[in-house]
């Protein structure tokens, strides 16, 4: 029996080297003529000099940027978001650039609301399609590869009275432009590629092995694992390599295009719920999951799992495997890309690994997890007692 779906991915994508400097003529296309850039101070006064580079970029351009602003915190907030919407109303601006990584570019969606819809209580728009019509030109470009935040439909912003993180959710929000340029990972650290690597490598896989995959969604994803899988065990080895820099963009893309159109599951259920706990990175949480919630997933997914073993492992060792090992196999192929970032650069593989040392927090965890919202799109359902199983297992 055949099942509707729908795929929605606007977003024109420059990639390559050479790819900044395509972004002056294609934002002067949308009628772009005073953008503000958005970054933050680790890219600002970091040595890769970036924010830099890019606005050197617009100035020989003919689009020079009309300022920049780079107080833009790692957990972004409504505040932040109202206070530069009044900076880019004051500057007379029509269109934004983002330079960074996922609270950045959130920041920048958001902002955007306020910057073409008026008001100044950016709560007003929150939730999902409140958005009424086009947003003004904004360009994103990623400086990590792992959130895919350059292809997606949503923002999540903390509200600052609250503290709770609000979701903004709207076709409007995907940016117009997305450029991967391979200079703007070359100087990301080791530790901080390998954890974005797997946020992305995550987002992939539960794409694909979801309740919300469709044939557009599955062939991005397993074109974002392989790119992912060859590049980044060689990057560790060669982290200046532009084309390994590439590829792993190139992958966290790919897979942003596959997870905002079958949703994600169980594995960022578990992240979501320990980072706002825990106060641990994205990609961390994702690493720690991964092979345990494939697991809890079989028999169900086996089909899946299987066919992720030739873009994990290659041909050769794809057709060494006898099909009723394949499956397992998958697992064991991402168990030993952890082994080697865990000896590479210390990416925790468990809990304890992560630094926690009181099982009493796995209870909470679990109660947070029990109600996120990527539990709807996993092949199983999990309670209670199956979460607290997941998240002792992983403890060790």
């Amino acid at each position: 029996m055949s099942r509707y779906y729908d795929f929605f991915c606007p977003v024109k994508l420059m990639a390559g080297e050479q790819a900044l400097e395509q972004l002056p003529d294609a934002l002067r296309g949308l009628g772009a003529s005073r953008p503000l850039l958005l970054t933050d101070k680790g890219v600002r006064v970091s040595g890769s000099g970036l924010a830099t580079l890019l606005a050197d970029v617009m100035t020989e351009g003919a689009l020079p940027v009309a300022a920049i602003w780079d107080e833009i915190p790692a957990d972004s907030s409504t505040a932040v978001v109202e206070r530069i919407a009044r900076h880019y109303r004051a500057l007379g601006c029509d269109s934004l650039l983002a330079l960074g990584g996922g609270s950045v570019i959130d920041t920048a969606k958001a902002v955007n609301i306020l910057a073409t819809l008026g008001g100044e209580r950016l709560l007003d728009y929150a939730g999902a399609d409140c958005l009424t019509h086009p947003l003004n030109p904004l360009a994103v470009v990623p400086t990590t590869a792992g959130t895919g935040s350059e292809v997606t439909l949503v923002a999540v912003i903390k509200d600052e009275g609250s503290g709770r993180k609000v979701p903004f959710t709207s076709p409007f929000l995907l940016p117009r432009l997305a450029v991967l340029d391979p200079r703007l990972t070359l100087g990301l650290p080791l530790p901080i590629t390998a954890a974005t690597a797997m946020d992305a490598m995550t987002h992939a896989i539960e794409a694909f092995i979801g309740n919300g995959k469709n044939p557009v969604s599955d062939a991005l994803a397993l074109m974002a694992v392989e790119k992912i899988a060859r590049a980044l065990p060689r990057v560790l080895v060669h982290p200046t390599d532009k084309h390994l820099r590439l590829q792993l963009a190139e992958g966290s893309t790919l897979a942003g295009m596959a997870f905002s159109n079958s949703m994600v599951g169980l594995v960022h259920a578990l992240g979501h719920s320990l980072g706002a706990r825990c106060h641990l990175p994205h990609g961390l949480c994702m690493n720690l999951f991964l092979p345990a919630v494939l697991d809890y997933n079989r028999p169900g997914i086996d089909p899946e799992l299987a066919r992720l073993l030739l873009p994990l492992v290659g041909p050769e060792r794809f057709a060494a495997t006898p099909a009723e090992g394949r499956p397992q196999a998958t697992i064991e192929a991402l168990q030993a890309l952890r082994d080697t970032l865990w000896q590479t650069v210390k990416l925790p593989r468990t809990l304890r690994e992560a630094g926690l040392s009181d099982k009493a927090l796995l209870p909470g965890i679990r109660d947070l997890a029990i109600n996120d919202g990527a539990l709807l799109y996993n092949r199983k359902d999990a309670d209670r007692a199956q979460l607290l199983a997941l998240l002792e297992r992983v403890w060790e």
